[in-house]
């Protein structure tokens, strides 16, 4: 059994990693820091965990865990690792941003290596240290990589993206407010996005050169998921592209073809990517969905754990989810 710490442990995603490791086969929670909620019960502020985790929170750490999870806000990451120090056979795996780009992947004595299982596990399973991709990267990147993978992906790519409100985490703001928010739509950082750094890298690693990616992240009036359809021109036939995702995901257990339209109520509360082909005379429709909090952020780093420990790639994440 290895032991896990958990740092920033009262936002969502830490939430739905103390939910998925308190029920983990092959690891086991050994502090869940928090300077503003040391000495108190963690089922207080994750309400679902009453009855299920008698665990409370702490401002002390033990540096000799195996894994650290590290569920900060962007760019406190760095900071974090700066102040404190642990053990050489410490894996440590960052849920934000700091460490996914090529250029900011080595801190220190720490190489991250960026963690999207189906698009290079074995190096995942060599590795030390992970930077877990973004919600709406990884979303995209199960919508584009096989395409990549056979540098087909045409010279524009136009993206609708649609997030739940979690994806704001959980400090209230503006837009996440429920006023705000409910019977509402609207978009922000209209092509600019950052988590298109992430995606161009990947992208560029399998095809060699960068198609123009045209995002518009949109804001949700729900709670959980994230909803991508991209479209692009495109002339290989539809059964040549089904057979074409079909075998780059044979090994993969979370992503999924179907062939009916997807929807959220699919996956949310699971750690699966449901993928839809659709062909309109010369233009692909490729339609993904997942649930932010976990494919897209806690779920994959458990799944990225595993994979560093040699544990079954599914343990701990045979989630049910709930249709309704």
């Amino acid at each position: 059994m290895i032991k896990a710490g958990i740092i920033g442990g009262s936002g969502y995603t830490g939430g739905e990693l103390i939910r998925i490791l308190i029920n983990h086969p092959h690891a086991g929670i050994d502090f869940v820091y928090s300077t503003t909620r040391a000495g108190k019960p963690i089922a207080e502020t994750h309400e679902d965990l009453v009855g299920s985790c008698s665990l409370k929170f702490t401002d002390t750490i033990n540096p000799e865990v195996d894994v650290l999870f590290l569920c900060l806000g962007h760019g406190n990451s760095i900071a974090f690792l700066d102040e404190y120090s642990f053990s050489a056979k410490t894996k440590v795996i960052d849920l934000s941003n700091d460490f996914r780009l090529d250029k900011d992947s080595n801190y220190k004595k720490r190489e991250f290596v960026y963690g999207l299982p189906e698009l290079q596990k074995e190096k995942i399973k060599n590795a030390q240290n992970i930077a877990n991709p973004g919600c709406f990267a990884t979303a995209i990147q199960l919508a584009l990589l096989p395409l990549a993978k056979k540098g087909l992906l045409a010279a524009n790519i136009h993206i609708n993206a649609i997030t739940g409100s979690t994806g704001a985490g959980v400090s209230p703001s503006a837009t996440s407010h429920f006023s705000w928010r409910n019977n509402n739509i609207s978009w922000y950082k209209p092509f600019t996005h950052q988590h298109l750094g992430e995606i161009n890298q990947s992208i560029v690693s399998l095809q060699n050169n960068q198609p123009n990616i045209f995002m518009l992240p949109q804001r949700g009036n729900f709670t959980k998921g994230i909803f991508v359809t991209s479209y692009m021109k495109f002339e290989n036939s539809l059964e040549e592209t089904w057979n074409l995702y079909k075998d780059f995901y044979v090994k993969d257990p979370f992503t999924h073809l179907s062939t009916k339209e997807v929807h959220l109520k699919q996956v949310i509360n699971t750690n699966n990517c449901f993928i839809h082909l659709h062909k309109h005379e010369d233009v692909l429709l490729i339609t993904s969905v997942i649930d932010n909090l976990i494919k897209g952020a806690s779920g994959q780093a458990v799944q990225n754990m595993n994979l560093l420990f040699g544990f079954d790639e599914c343990d701990g994440l045979k989630l049910k989810g709930s249709y309704f």
